[in-house]
């Protein structure tokens, strides 16, 4: 194998590096890019250009005409493919392959923990952390920390709430495409379907909260946002076929 040729596990830490860091701080100076390259025993500026041809993958890059990105590997098209087939297994192993540039005990952490996560069940919340802190970062650092209806920007009352619920997506639970950024309030009212999105990404309300427009609160948290467009992610874009799901299978019109 050629020396300047990414192993697996370097392409794994830098798939789960391009999930952790907004895509204006691919650069060669960004202090984590400069910690985990020279951990890697990489150049930081070929890092950040790993991260850059990554981004070349991703469909939301794509759809915004980035140009200069061009330069991907087979590699990284091969392990942009696993994860777009197997987020699960995939975001876990990258977790488990960052943790272990740190130390080997770290990464043991990982392995145990994740050990028995099938994406069909869970034994204990502790098993479930893994992924769930991998989906958290990687749909609010797509959003750039800010809920996509609200603009909150406050990391402490935001969630990464799944589109098509967790019990029915056991595929695409740690999927940031099956994603969004939200306000706490907005995340309950989604999860509970009392509001969705329309095709294009228009915020709907249910019946039932129209039923309380008079009220305030309802106005503020909800009515102020009918018909307006969410915030579009920089990267992992919400999947049509999850929102089509919400719509039809969550939401109560």
């Amino acid at each position: 194998m050629p020396a300047n040729t990414w192993t697996k596990p370097q392409l794994l830490v830098a798939m789960n590096l391009y999930t952790r860091l907004p895509f204006g701080l691919f650069h060669a100076r960004q202090p984590e890019i400069v910690r985990v390259a020279e951990l890697m025993g990489r150049s930081p500026g070929a890092l950040a250009m790993k991260l850059c041809n990554l981004a070349s993958l991703d469909p939301a890059h794509q759809a915004r005409g980035v140009s200069g990105l061009s330069n991907a590997s087979r590699g990284d098209r091969e392990m942009w493919a696993r994860f777009e087939q197997d987020w699960t297994g995939m975001a876990l192993q990258s977790e488990e392959a960052f943790a272990a540039l740190a130390t080997e005990e770290a990464a043991n952490s990982v392995r145990e923990q994740a050990s028995d996560f099938t994406g069909v069940t869970v034994a204990s919340e502790v098993q479930r952390r893994v992924g769930q802190q991998f989906f958290r970062r990687a749909v609010l650092t797509a959003y750039d920390t800010q809920c996509c209806i609200t603009g909150n920007p406050v990391g402490s009352l935001l969630t990464a709430s799944h589109i098509q619920p967790w019990a029915s997506a056991a595929q695409n639970r740690l999927n940031p495409r099956n994603g969004l950024c939200l306000a706490k309030t907005q995340d309950t009212a989604f999860d509970q379907g009392l509001i969705t999105l329309d095709e294009d990404y228009r915020v709907v309300l249910s019946q039932a909260l129209a039923d309380h427009f008079s009220v305030q609160t309802i106005q503020d948290n909800f009515k102020r946002y009918e018909g307006q467009a969410i915030r579009k992610p920089s990267r992992f874009a919400p999947d049509p076929q999850f929102l089509a799901f919400h719509r039809e299978q969550v939401f109560a019109a």
